[in-house]
């Protein structure tokens, strides 16, 4: 496949959707690899309306070699020419009666190994045992989102709503109202499709309101290695296809 059409409207939109990613086969042996993991410790969130589980690959290894199949590798190297590696693998499951939701945002945060008083490192966290920090505005700008949806998602269970090309201007104050919510677009998407975004585009969620489960798994991939001695959390390389 060629992915030139996603790059291009991931660039220029800030966001993307595509289809057929996973067949429903691999779909299903990633839930089963994910429902018979061992779900305890800091990295495991568990309430009512949402189960995540952060560092994904580190706490279940074998899902690697399920997530990069031939198709999400070859995206990879068609989205960028630089040599691209994860650096965060989060699995949400926003159960069919969930009433949480997410207002308006960027996503400015990484995660990082230590906590380093750096030039351009701001806005500190220290959440379920692992840093957090707002980095240097090129290392958002140069990530890259990959959002696999294990089941179809819709406006009535969550899909993500974006504003088109809100990334272009940069980090956004949170009391901003120049958000241009009237060309609001709902990303929907099918089972074992993928929703691909730049961290710094506008996105929100609203409630589960037709008692349907969204589980989605969250990719983040960049190419910049950070300020030494500061180290990404989570790093692992990815196989390129050969063009």
């Amino acid at each position: 496949m060629n992915y030139e059409k996603n790059k291009i409207e991931l660039e220029e939109n800030g966001f993307s959707v595509l289809d057929n990613l996973y067949s429903d086969n691999e779909i299903n042996g990633i839930l089963a690899c994910i429902e018979n993991a061992e779900q305890d410790g800091n990295t495991f969130m568990k309430t009512k309306d949402l189960f995540a589980i952060r560092q994904l690959i580190k706490n279940i290894p074998e899902l690697s070699v399920l997530l990069f199949n031939e198709k999400l590798i070859e995206l990879i190297s068609d989205l960028s020419e630089s040599e691209y590696f994860l650096t965060k693998a989060i699995y949400f499951d926003k159960p069919s009666k969930s009433n949480w939701f997410v207002a308006y945002h960027q996503d400015l945060s990484i995660s990082v190994d230590q906590k380093m008083e750096l030039e351009n490192y701001t806005n500190w966290t220290f959440k379920k045992g692992q840093y957090g920090v707002q980095p240097p505005i090129e290392v958002l700008e140069d990530t890259i989102t990959i959002r696999i949806h294990l089941d179809k998602t819709n406006r009535n269970n969550g899909a993500l709503k974006v504003i088109p090309k809100s990334h272009l201007n940069g980090i956004v104050r949170a009391e901003s109202k120049d958000w241009n919510l009237d060309k609001e677009y709902v990303c929907e998407v099918e089972k074992g499709g993928a929703m691909l975004m730049k961290p710094l585009t506008l996105h929100a969620s609203n409630r589960t309101t037709n008692g349907m489960k969204r589980r989605v798994i969250h990719l983040e991939f960049n190419k910049h290695n950070l300020t030494e001695p500061l180290a990404w959390l989570e790093r692992y390389g990815i196989k390129k296809t050969s063009k």
